[in-house]
């Protein structure tokens, strides 16, 4: 096939171009592909755009590196900026830090103080306490004890104050740290919903409430057992005065009598109007347990308790003559051998055989009031023996003008014959205040 043919075939093909070189004798030529032609069309598009951006870069270049550098600067800026807004917030906690830390120690400088003004008076007013409980004053609804009842008479009891109550106060509560620092979104202060010294100022608050709640409350208890006292040392004394008992001088001093005194007001060194009325009511114990102690030494019990009276005090006819006589004292049925005890504490000034009595023990209980225990079987104690009421001074029988086996009992004062009845009643009036 020939070259027309093969154009005709397959269409007109296109011309390669030749590149020509001459240098002298030389001649060469070059020819030139398409795929080269568009690789130097390449290599000057680049070539274009590098140049064209290398020359904007060096016309924009300041403006570039001062737009960096003003970012930069403000960068700079805002950090510092937040980092004094941080130590601003460093310092007003650790201000506030302080503060508390001077509140709280203020706080517990008051607790002890109020602390230690409750321990100094414990032990006072333990010991006023007990006084009183000794005295009857803290026991309540306590019936009468036997040995003051007589035979048909009706149990009676004591309405007193009751007891100091004890106050357990416990405080507990969990301490979380607040936030020191913001986060990121904010530079203003964001105060903690309550910090450790606003807890501990609640706290601390409650004890101090708690503290002056226990003081009133012991306050309250001291004001009332000295009109207890007061109240328990004046019955007493009615009750006294009516067997015409010289009190002791601590239990009749009268702030109207006395010594000469005198001298400007001046007011007190010490305003604690509680030790003021501690003394108040260490003077109402001590007068209270004064005409106590002068009530337990008369013989206000029962010398034979849930034993039948046989024989009243007075005028009766005379079993051994049948004509009418005075019987000074009570009769009590008692069994042979019974164990016989005093009505009181005392100094026993006769015992033995004494005429109509038979064997009879005679105790002096002081202020001219004495007792005596007649128609003994036996006698267990001499003269000059102090006996107490838990004693035994005799057994019982029947000896001297006596019928059959009984206790003649009998109370003297100033040596006349009283009727003993009086002495049991009023040891009813008494049983409350006295042992």
């Amino acid at each position: 096939m020939t070259h027309a043919q093969h154009n005709r075939v397959f269409g007109k093909r296109s011309q390669e171009h030749i590149l020509i070189l001459a240098s002298g004798d030389k001649v060469r030529h070059v020819t030139i592909k398409p795929w080269m032609a568009a690789l130097g069309f390449c290599f000057s598009c680049v070539f274009v755009i590098g140049y064209l951006l290398a020359t904007s870069y060096l016309v924009l270049r300041d403006d570039l590196i001062g737009a960096t550098m003003a970012r930069q600067a403000r960068m700079q800026h805002d950090y510092e900026d937040r980092i004094a807004a941080l130590r601003a917030q460093v310092d007003r906690v650790t201000s506030r830090q302080l503060l508390d830390q001077q509140l709280v120690e203020d706080k517990v400088d008051k607790l002890m103080q109020q602390q230690m003004a409750l321990t100094s008076r414990h032990g006072r007013f333990g010991s006023l306490l007990d006084r009183a409980e000794n005295s009857g004053l803290t026991r309540k609804d306590e019936t009468i004890p036997a040995q003051y009842l007589v035979p048909e008479a009706k149990d009676k009891r004591a309405s007193l104050s009751a007891g100091a109550r004890a106050i357990d106060k416990l405080l507990a509560g969990g301490d979380e740290p607040a936030e020191a620092t913001p986060d990121n979104s904010t530079l203003a202060y964001v105060p903690a919903p309550e910090t450790v010294g606003d807890r501990a100022d609640r706290l601390f608050s409650k004890v101090t409430l708690s503290l002056k709640g226990v003081e009133e409350e012991q306050r309250a208890r001291v004001e009332q057992l000295t009109v207890d006292a007061g109240d328990a040392a004046s019955n007493i004394e009615k009750v006294l005065s009516r067997f015409k008992i010289a009190l002791p001088e601590q239990a009749t001093v009268n702030p109207d009598d006395g010594d000469a005194v005198g001298g400007p007001y001046v007011e007190p060194e010490s305003g604690d109007n509680f030790n003021s009325s501690l003394a108040q009511l260490d003077t109402a114990l001590t007068r209270l347990e004064t005409v106590r102690s002068t009530a337990e030494s008369l013989p206000f019990r029962n010398p034979a308790i849930g034993k039948e009276i046989t024989s009243p005090f007075g005028n009766r006819r005379d079993p051994f003559l049948g004509r009418l006589a005075l019987h000074s004292g009570v009769d009590f049925r008692f069994a042979a051998g019974e164990k016989i005890r005093p009505t009181a504490p005392g100094k026993v000034v006769n015992a033995g055989w004494t005429g109509g009595y038979g064997n009879m023990v005679e105790i002096d209980h002081g202020n001219g009031i004495s007792t005596r225990y007649g128609h003994m079987s036996q006698i267990l104690v001499r003269a000059g023996d102090t006996v107490g009421r838990s004693d035994v001074i005799g057994l019982a029988g029947s000896t001297g003008r006596s019928t059959g086996t009984h206790l003649h009992y009998e109370v003297r004062q100033n040596g006349r014959a009283v009727d003993p009845v009086y002495f049991l009643n009023a040891g009813l009036k008494l049983a409350t205040y006295i042992k």
